[in-house]
């Protein structure tokens, strides 16, 4: 959102530095493994709080943060990727428009992300399978998580078995009744996110098996594999509460061991799979806001024909990112970036036909 004409550099440390691609991102995973071991130690005071029953979901967690982190690093390596991502921070943080770009991340988040609006653009029935996933996970999430890592536990009183008391971080939170209204609703909260996700699922499903086009392009293990690990996760979650209200506790144990492996399942599918998105969405924001800087600063003319057809800045990163991947095309002692496109295909056009003539064969008819 820069309004001056000047041509821009390319930010500063978006050249990757010295090392292999492999170190540099085993590095980042480790600190992020590193600060959710770090996370659980010190929100369950030391381990206190600890069930020591959810181990194996925290360890999923951490390798899961381990994986998200290796990966968010490798994608970063990249040379256009890690570009767009500083000149994103550059133009967020700058100063004349901060304010600005912070009402303008207010609306993408409301817009984008509550709304899941992006997906409203292409389909209805889309967004409403989007939109019921996207918040039964966050719902799932924002419970199961705290739980796993000792964050938040709950208790009777000593002097009073029929009221649970909620601790958040070993703080007490709150006090309710067992038997008050609140209880079923913090007790199934993780049903109702299930039924979301279930009804997400659904949808996603009946799309994915009527729509042509979705037929055509779909793969297993893209756009089918998470579907099937949300749909395990939810009825075995589902399952639980069965097993615990109307059978008297039939096979809960099994049950609960099947539903542990779905969500461990999950989370180590979670960097690798479809859901890595989940974290590349939020990049989106810096692409808006290279847009707005591209439309408000200075046009790019073609060294042939003068017409404008984009943004300096972006033209000058495209040439920066050509010249770190050593690509480099020169055309009459200019970059290859410095003309529109309509002329790079005359100029193509005209260095066939010489080419043509220069072996000896006739032109072809119509040029």
């Amino acid at each position: 959102m820069l309004d001056n004409d000047r041509p821009r550099r390319a930010p500063r440390g978006w050249v990757k530095g010295p090392g292999s691609d492999v170190a540099h991102a085993t590095m980042w995973g480790l600190l992020a493994a590193a600060l959710v071991i770090s996370g659980i130690v010190a929100g369950s005071r030391g381990l206190r709080d600890f069930d020591v029953a959810l181990v194996s979901y925290a360890g999923a967690t951490v390798f899961a943060a381990f994986g998200v982190g290796y990966r968010y690093a490798m994608w970063l390596r990249r040379a256009p990727t890690r570009l767009y991502w500083y000149r994103g921070l550059e133009l967020f943080f700058t100063p004349s428009h901060l304010l600005a770009n912070l009402a303008l991340l207010g609306r993408r988040l409301a817009v984008n992300f509550a709304a899941q609006r992006f997906i409203l653009r292409r389909a209805r029935l889309r967004w409403a399978a989007h939109w019921l996933i996207f918040w039964g996970c966050i719902l799932a999430a924002a419970v199961t998580f705290p739980l796993s890592f000792g964050w938040i536990r709950f208790e009777t009183l000593p002097n009073r078995q029929d009221v649970y008391e909620a601790f958040v971080f070993g703080v007490p939170a709150f006090r309710f009744p067992w038997a008050g209204p609140l209880a079923p609703l913090v007790f199934n909260v993780l049903d109702g996110a299930a039924f979301l996700v279930l009804g997400g699922v659904g949808l996603a499903m009946w799309r994915r098996g009527r729509d042509r086009g979705a037929l055509a392009v779909q793969q297993l293990a893209s756009d089918l594999v998470p579907l099937v690990i949300l749909f395990a996760i939810s009825v075995t979650g589902l399952l639980l509460t069965v097993s615990t209200h109307w059978v008297h506790g039939f096979h809960y144990g099994f049950l609960a061991q099947l539903h542990a492996v779905t969500v461990i399942f999950g989370l180590v599918y979670l960097p690798f799979g479809k859901f890595f998105h989940i974290f590349q969405r939020p990049a989106q924001l810096g692409i808006e806001l290279y847009k707005h800087a591209g439309a408000k600063g200075a046009a790019a003319r073609c060294a042939r024909c003068g017409e404008p057809f984009g943004s300096r800045m972006h033209v000058e990163d495209l040439k920066a990112v050509q010249a770190a991947l050593a690509i480099r095309f020169p055309v009459e002692n200019r970059h290859y970036q410095d003309y529109c496109p309509p002329c790079r295909r005359r100029m193509l056009a005209l260095t066939q036909d010489g080419l043509w003539r220069g072996a000896g064969r006739p032109r072809p008819e119509g040029i």
